[in-house]
């Protein structure tokens, strides 16, 4: 099959603007051909628009041989003219849940260096055969409609758009491509551990190269269940417009009924997971709403608030973190970048002293104990949303929070 020429690229990339002139991006490589051929694809894109590319090469340190790989693949881009960065990964070790461990540190690591970089757009090298795999994956976990459209072309995080131009390529052309170009790569041994389920449904499937026509109708039927998908968003953004969403972090819903769109939606931003609930769950619960508890959140009668409100779940919240500027605490508050706090404070839940703060606020109790608050050696020091301490010790104490958004959620919570 023949190599992906630089204009079927850039035909892919139109789709995932649009991009600010002279563009800065990133690409994730592995060292492997698929991320590879992305890197030579996507710097030559961003060049011929005055541009520039970022290679962000991670090292997950799982295998003695990691970083003499990661330096290799540095010096294959480098012969292409893309500067390259390494990411270590600190702390992976084998055992259960290495895939989805390993997954979440690599993110994490990209997506930190985009943005301290300043880089706006991640490029990702997903491809066809990955796009299937995820939609049989997806349907083997009994996945909704939206799960069953498979990966995202764009996906929106707090700084950094996560792009996919790839996913209706085969992998043998970008094989092909690198062998146009005349650049070798390296195989991870881990796609072929049937340890993991997708090396497993690899193997199964008996299409290496990705070319076949199961491959070629499960990325069509993703594209499908996508379209679908964006309908049924568009939808549930118009009814998230008429819903109260406090920055406190909480929702009141008004209304009897409510679609499970719409409850998953308030449910995911409220938790600031990654996922909303399962489709069963929200179903039955947006069919009959009572009060439950939920994907790390609860619904439960609004009081004197009148409706019913969705709040974060108490036992389901992040441990306190140390108040570091621009630290995201429980995925969904963030610290100020210029906050100046004692090098001992830690950032974490209000808790039990929600009682002491009651005259400060007309917030329902359960509310209040979800509030994100400063402490120095176990003792209360600020509540941002409270205005706590007063404006005398707050140039001591500066009240910088802004809540950060939930990754692949829009920003539901205003600063």
């Amino acid at each position: 099959m023949p190599p992906v020429s630089d204009e079927e690229f850039s035909a892919l990339m139109a789709p995932l603007g649009p991009f600010e002139p002279a563009p800065r991006l990133a690409a994730a490589v592995s060292g492997g051909a698929d991320s590879l051929s992305l890197a030579l694809l996507a710097a030559r894109w961003a060049r011929a628009q005055g541009g520039n590319l970022l290679a962000l090469v991670v090292d997950h340190r799982l295998r003695p041989e990691s970083g003499r790989e990661a330096a290799e693949t540095a010096a294959r881009l480098a012969a292409h003219h893309i500067p390259a960065r390494t990411l270590e990964l600190m702390g992976l070790i084998r055992g259960p849940g290495l895939a989805e461990r390993a997954r979440t540190a690599r993110y994490s690591a990209l997506l930190d260096a985009c943005r301290d970089q300043g880089i706006l757009h991640l490029l990702l090298g997903h491809h066809a055969a990955d796009q299937a795999e995820t939609v049989i994956m997806r349907a083997l976990s009994a996945s909704g409609p939206a799960g069953l459209a498979g990966m995202s072309g764009i996906v929106e995080t707090t700084f950094v758009r996560l792009l996919r131009p790839l996913l209706t390529i085969p992998p043998v052309r970008l094989r092909e491509t690198l062998i146009a170009a005349g650049v070798p790569w390296a195989e991870d041994p881990s796609n072929t551990d049937r340890a993991a389920l997708r090396p497993r449904l690899r193997a199964l499937r008996a299409d290496r190269h990705g070319e076949g026509p199961a491959t070629a109708g499960l990325v069509a039927a993703a594209a499908g269940a996508a379209q679908r998908r964006a309908e049924h968003e568009r939808e549930t953004a118009a009814l998230l417009a008429r819903v109260t969403l406090r920055p406190e972090g909480f929702a009141l819903l008004d209304r009897p009924h409510f679609s499970a769109d719409l409850l998953g939606a308030l449910v995911q931003a409220v938790s600031g997971a990654e996922f909303p609930p399962d489709t069963k769950s929200i179903a039955a619960l947006a069919s009959a709403p009572r009060p439950a508890t939920l994907g790390g959140a609860r619904l439960m009668a609004g009081g004197r608030m009148g409706g019913m409100l969705i709040v974060r779940e108490t036992a389901a919240m992040q441990p306190p973190v140390p108040a570091r500027p621009d630290t995201i605490w429980d995925r969904r508050f963030r610290l100020g970048q210029h906050a100046r706090l004692p090098a001992d404070a830690m950032l974490g839940a209000l808790g039990d002293d929600a009682a002491r703060m009651r005259r400060r606020s007309d917030l329902p109790a359960v509310v209040l104990r979800t509030l994100p608050a400063v402490r120095q050696g176990g003792q209360l020091i600020a509540v941002p949303h409270l205005d706590y301490p007063d404006a005398a010790i707050r140039t001591v104490v500066p009240v910088l929070f802004a809540p950060a958004r939930p990754v692949a959620t829009a920003p539901f919570f205003a600063a």
